[in-house]
């Protein structure tokens, strides 16, 4: 991967970071009254507070997933070489094309953020306060892992050379494709551990950096892709029983 390359993408993953590390410093020490907090009503939310929930989870979704793909943008980046193109400009746009798709996804997590609080199921702080919201996200999670999509999705994210040779496309809008198509791939494989949030607190640091690594460990782990997300979907299933033991 060229070097320039590497550094934007460590300066936009830390320049992520150390907003969501921000806000989340913001939640903890600034008073109550001086913070934007969710209406109770569906209906009163402003488009304001609509933009700025959209933008927290764009930034969560570049924070946590840029991180994951870094074997396939040094792939891309690679295979472009050895095709003795130009390999930083392609590279920017496949990652435009990546993030793209998560940014897209961010709209449905905003959506059903908006639900989650209009029906009180969010704390204002946007901490989960539905015992059993948080076991169906988790049971959903942990059945997903055993799917064929969520198998053939994380086998294409495992195998990044692969994914080129069969998905290769001349030209900067052919990189973006690609990076569309690697970013579907992706959001395929992960999508359901992303409202795992949901469970753990919207704005929990903690719970976005477990997040992030369990998905780098399902993705870099050496080994057979249906174990490693079978064993994920197990832990994620017995995280599932655990809350309803608590709520019984």
């Amino acid at each position: 991967m060229p070097i320039k390359t590497l550094m934007g993408v460590v300066a936009l993953v830390c320049a992520a970071w150390g907003y969501l590390f921000y806000h989340a410093w913001q939640m903890s020490h600034m008073p109550m009254t001086a913070m934007w907090m969710p209406p109770a009503s569906l209906t009163l939310w402003p488009l304001t507070g609509l933009i700025w929930v959209y933008s927290m989870w764009a930034v969560m979704m570049a924070a946590m997933m840029l991180p994951t793909a870094l074997p396939m943008i040094g792939a891309f980046s690679r295979y472009a070489k050895s095709r003795r193109l130009s390999t930083e400009n392609l590279s920017h746009w496949f990652i435009s094309g990546y993030l793209v798709v998560w940014f897209g996804f961010s709209l449905v997590l905003t959506g059903l953020q908006w639900l989650f609080h209009g029906i009180a199921w969010l704390s204002p702080m946007m901490e989960n306060r539905h015992p059993f919201l948080a076991a169906a996200i988790l049971i959903a999670a942990g059945l997903y892992q055993f799917t064929p999509i969520k198998n053939a999705c994380l086998q294409h994210c495992r195998t990044p050379f692969g994914f080129l040779i069969n998905e290769w496309r001349p030209g900067q809008s052919g990189a973006v494709q690609m990076g569309i198509k690697h970013g579907i791939d992706c959001l395929g494989c992960c999508w359901v551990q992303m409202l795992l949030m949901f469970v753990i607190g919207v704005m929990n640091l903690w719970g976005m950096i477990f997040i992030t690594l369990l998905v780098i460990v399902e993705k870099w782990l050496p080994g057979k892709t249906k174990v490693i997300s079978h064993s994920i979907g197990i832990f994620f299933l017995a995280w599932a029983a655990y809350c309803l033991s608590i709520v019984g």
